[in-house]
C-alpha cells in the first residue's frame, strides 16, 4: 500500500529490498552454481504467484525456454526474468506485486525490439490466449535472437 507521500511506496521499497537480497544471494557464486541458484529463484518467484499472475508467468517461462533457450532464468526485483550475458531481456511484473490492474510482460533495454523512433516494451496481459501466446513468442524471438 502506498504511503501517500512523494517518496517510494511500501511496495517499491519492498521491491528494492528484494533486489538487494537477490544480489547478495548471488555474491561469490560463479558458473553453473550461479545459474542453478538463479533458475531456482525464478521458479520460486513463479511458484509464489496466484491466479492470472501465475498462469502468465508459467507460460512466459515455457515460451522463453522454447523460443530463446540461450536466455537464463533469474529474478529481477523479485520478478521472474530472463537474461542474456547477465543483462535482463524480458521479465514478468505481476499485478499482485504493486496491486495494479494487470501484470505486464516487459522487455528491458537490452531487448532488440527497436522499430524506428518509438516502440512498445511493455505489454499488459490478462489472459494467455493462443493469439497472445503467439505474440509473446514472436516478441521473445525478436528481442533475443540466438546469434
Amino acid at each position: 500500500m502506498a504511503t501517500g507521500g512523494a517518496g517510494f511506496s511500501d511496495e517499491e521499497r519492498a521491491a528494492m529490498k528484494q533486489r538487494a537480497e537477490e544480489l547478495k544471494a548471488m555474491k561469490g557464486l560463479k558458473g553453473a552454481a550461479k545459474l542453478e541458484k538463479e533458475n531456482e529463484a525464478c521458479l520460486e518467484a513463479i511458484d509464489k504467484l496466484d491466479g492470472v499472475d501465475r498462469a502468465v508467468a508459467e507460460r512466459l517461462h515455457v515460451i522463453v525456454l522454447a523460443e530463446a533457450p540461450h536466455l537464463t532464468p533469474k529474478t529481477y526485483y523479485g520478478f521472474p526474468a530472463y537474461a542474456k550475458d547477465g543483462k535482463v531481456v524480458v521479465f514478468y511484473q505481476p499485478a499482485s506485486k504493486f496491486k495494479t490492474r494487470y501484470g505486464t510482460v516487459s522487455f528491458d533495454d537490452s531487448a532488440q525490439l527497436d522499430d524506428g523512433p518509438m516502440w512498445p516494451v511493455s505489454y499488459a496481459v490478462v489472459e494467455v490466449t493462443p493469439e497472445v501466446e503467439e505474440t509473446i513468442r514472436a516478441l521473445v524471438r525478436r528481442a533475443a535472437p540466438a546469434a
